[in-house]
């Protein structure tokens, strides 16, 4: 099936590698039950929301499009946004952390097109269209905000993770799965938070993933502004969650600062959280998050950079102070009186110089791994990238010389050089070699017979972040995640209730004095007596027409539904203070 979204160029300019995540809205998809979901939820929320949310919200409704009345066209979203300078794709419920802010940098709204089940209309673990649509996207038609979801997705694609983050991410993304699949078994689900739960506990030192992730989620998605006493929400999963919104507010939630130590708070997806960070404004959001840049790899560099990238068992890049980058996979570091004095890859690597590729220095030409020496020649204390072409003739580093460089750190390269690559600035980046062994002390690490040696140019490491610096080096339309999501079951009784939610939203949107209100009572009566969403539709209509028995009868039919099943008992209450004691926005 191919993919147009001829609505916002901005999907266009996504690299491929992003674009393998989205799939098409299949609005037609959408059942009779799914916009009464979304109908009731938006319903509620943009009356409760109006009081306690930030200011931005309700106008940011208005600037995006979306509608109490019908769950939002993706297509007509993207023409909205493309005036506040963002786009909306569909993606197939969770995608890994890395992926997803890596939307956000490009200023793309990630949205799981999927809509939560009437069973879990107050939260659901998953992420859906009411989280996305109606959480994300009103709120960043406020630009301070924008722009920190950007820079947040721009600095976040970056972060470091470790080997078990990506084991938390499918973990996760099943369980989010089997919750609001309908009829999955209870030992399914306790399975699978049991899994949730032991990697919680075993995941060691945070990496860098882990704590920007929990950043984003005591901010984008949990987060409060203003002040401890009185807070707003802005934070999309609590503005989607009419459970939550309101229990949030209350003294039960603990109220929080919001400082850089949030980034060390762990959440549990699967219940509601005990405490919110808040902060004073937007602006300072922004401020915390650079304060947490300048201590990831991508800013500090080092040794402890390098050793970030190897404990990551992934692709990431670590970059030279010449500016040369090496991409791949890392395995080992030599080190030196704590510093890098040698850095190795294993398999496909890939040489840049400003996120772009230096020609004959691909995958291909690399395909079996790369080693180089960093830092300062032995007794010289001169680095080579900061030598003039008088130094390095004096140093005897000149094409078609035979030389032997020993570095600091018990490294030499032995071998005749065949030419220099440059970068911008006239510094040596790259050296390449014939006939040339290194070595480690007595180690060998690479020998003449292995071919051209290409020596990276660089006396320290100054950053190191996850995947390529060159997108288009590798092949990263690769992600196939382990589990999909579950569509509703189509039953015969599912398709007459459907059948019956179509009626009503006809009659309401079409002809509100039809005669057919009773015969639909009488057949939801017999047939579906658990339903508690189309009664209170068929209350709202009746709450404009001279029709005092039905509704009598109707209203005492929902007081039973609510003593046979308590647990729907707070949801009809709304729902009843909506059609008779508030005004909808």
């Amino acid at each position: 099936m191919s993919h147009t979204f001829e609505s916002n160029p901005l999907i266009e300019r996504l690299p491929k590698h992003l674009k393998q995540f989205i799939k098409p809205q299949d609005y037609e998809d959408y059942t009779p039950i799914n916009q009464a979901v979304w109908r009731y939820v938006m319903r509620k929320n943009v009356d409760y929301l109006s009081k306690v949310a930030h200011s931005s919200y309700l106008e940011g409704l208005k600037k995006t499009g979306l509608e109490v009345e019908n769950i939002p066209n993706m297509y007509g979203m993207n023409r909205i946004l493309k005036e506040i300078g963002w786009a909306a794709v569909a993606v197939d419920g969770f995608i890994p952390p890395n992926a997803f802010m890596e939307f956000q940098a490009y200023n793309v709204l990630v949205i799981a097109s999927d809509i939560r089940q009437l069973e879990h209309i107050e939260y659901t673990p998953a992420p859906d269209i009411i989280h996305e649509g109606a959480g994300h996207a009103p709120i960043i038609a406020n630009p301070e905000y924008a722009e920190y979801l950007r820079r947040f997705g721009e600095i976040g694609c970056k972060a470091i993770s470790s080997h078990k983050d990506y084991e938390m991410y499918e973990a996760i993304r099943l369980l989010s799965i089997l919750k609001e699949a309908e009829g999955t078994p209870q030992q399914e689900i306790d399975a699978a938070e049991k899994a949730v739960e032991d990697l919680q506990n075993d995941m060691g030192e945070l990496s860098e993933m882990s704590k920007i992730r929990n950043l984003h989620w005591w901010t984008v998605e949990y987060g409060l502004i203003g002040t401890l006493e009185n807070p707003k929400i802005y934070g999309a999963g609590l503005l989607s969650s009419i459970g939550e919104s309101a229990w949030c507010m209350t003294d039960e939630v603990g109220k929080i600062p919001y400082s850089i130590a949030a980034a060390e708070q762990s959440f549990d997806i699967t219940k509601p959280q005990p405490q919110l960070f808040v902060t004073p404004d937007f602006a300072y959001l922004s401020e915390v998050l650079e304060e947490f840049a300048n201590t990831m790899a991508l800013r500090t560099g080092g040794l402890e950079s390098v050793q970030k990238v190897i404990d990551s068992q992934s692709l990431a890049t670590i970059e030279l102070s010449t500016g040369l980058q090496i991409s791949g996979v890392f395995t080992n570091v030599i080190s030196n009186e704590g510093k890098a004095s040698y850095i190795q890859t294993t398999g496909k690597t890939a040489l840049s110089y400003r996120e772009k590729e230096l020609v004959g220095h691909g995958v291909d030409n690399h395909a079996e791994g790369f080693g180089s020496p960093i830092g300062r020649l032995k007794g010289i204390n001169l680095a080579i990238e900061d030598m003039s072409p008088r130094d390095l003739q004096a140093y005897a580093i000149y094409e078609g010389e035979q030389i032997t460089l020993e570095f600091e750190g018990d490294i030499t390269v032995s071998g005749e050089i065949i030419t220099g690559s440059r970068n911008l600035r006239g510094e040596i980046i790259l050296i390449s070699f014939k006939n040339c062994t290194v070595k480690h002390g007595e180690k060998i690490l690479f020998q003449p017979e292995w071919g051209i040696y290409d020596m990276a140019v660089g006396k320290k490491v100054v950053s190191a972040f996850s995947g390529p610096a060159d997108a288009n080096s590798f092949d990263l339309i690769t992600h196939v995640p382990s589990s999909t999501t579950i569509k509703a079951k189509k039953t015969d009784e599912r398709t007459e209730l459907e059948h019956l939610y179509r009626k009503v939203r006809n009659i309401r949107e079409n002809d509100k004095h039809d005669e057919s209100l009773k015969n639909i009572y009488l057949e939801l009566k017999a047939n579906h007596p658990k339903d508690w969403l189309l009664p209170l539709e068929l209350i709202e209509i009746l709450k404009d027409r001279d029709e005092p028995e039905l509704m009598q009868e109707l209203l005492i039919y929902i007081e039973k539904i609510k003593e046979n099943r308590p647990e729907v008992n707070k949801l009809i209450t709304n729902g009843l203070e909506l059609i008779f004691e508030k005004e909808t926005v």
